[in-house]
């Protein structure tokens, strides 16, 4: 379980293709302390288990299903990626629940600086997922975690505070990358607990 509070910018020093899958080697400070072989580690909001420990970085393997249905697919070496480990059990859920289970992709349709030094983050999304997502409900986009401030039939609008900018990739992703979605898990459950009431099902 993650919060969605960023706790590093990392970035990719390798991605070593595979069977299918790659191996992806991450260049990390903070994220480091206390990380161990088998441990979860959250990239670009995507759970991955670190499964060698280097000098100043750790290697995680995703395999054809994470590839296919994440962003991961397209790192290369170089890329900054956001990282967070677990949340503590005595640790602040700051952000919001987060199992790091992406659902999908969406693409950074606009990114505007305003006056104030904040950004207006707009984000497209597939319909499967815009149906769980709310005003002002709580979304992870490359795992950060944001409040939706608008929605529609095509996607989202999020603002970035002028720190969650710098500290995160969604400051400098170019417009038209993708990006990671996890929506909020509650939504899911409650759709699938009413399906037997509801008459859309």
């Amino acid at each position: 379980m993650f919060t969605g509070i960023v706790e590093e910018l990392g970035r990719v020093r390798s991605v070593t293709p595979n069977e299918g899958g790659a191996r992806i080697e991450i260049e990390g400070q903070a994220t480091l302390a206390g990380l161990v072989v088998g441990g979860s580690v959250a990239v670009n909001g995507c759970c991955l288990t670190a499964v060698e420990i280097s000098e100043g970085a750790f290697s995680a393997d995703a395999v054809s299903e994470t590839l296919s249905r994440t962003s991961l697919g397209r790192l290369a070496a170089g890329d900054a990626v956001n990282i967070e480990r677990p949340l503590r059990a005595d640790g602040r859920l700051d952000g919001h629940m987060v199992q790091g289970h992406v659902d999908g992709v969406g693409v950074l349709e606009a990114r505007e600086h305003l006056p104030d030094g904040s950004f207006a983050v707009r984000v497209s999304a597939p319909p499967a997922l815009v149906r769980y997502i709310v005003e002002k409900g709580s979304i992870a986009v490359d795992g950060v975690s944001l409040t939706v401030v608008g929605v529609d039939e095509e996607g989202f609008s999020v603002a970035l505070i002028p720190h969650t900018a710098e500290v995160t990739t969604l400051g400098h992703k170019p417009v038209g990358a993708e990006v990671n979605l996890e929506v909020d898990v509650v939504a899911k459950y409650v759709e699938r607990l009413t399906r037997p009431w509801r008459e859309d099902r």
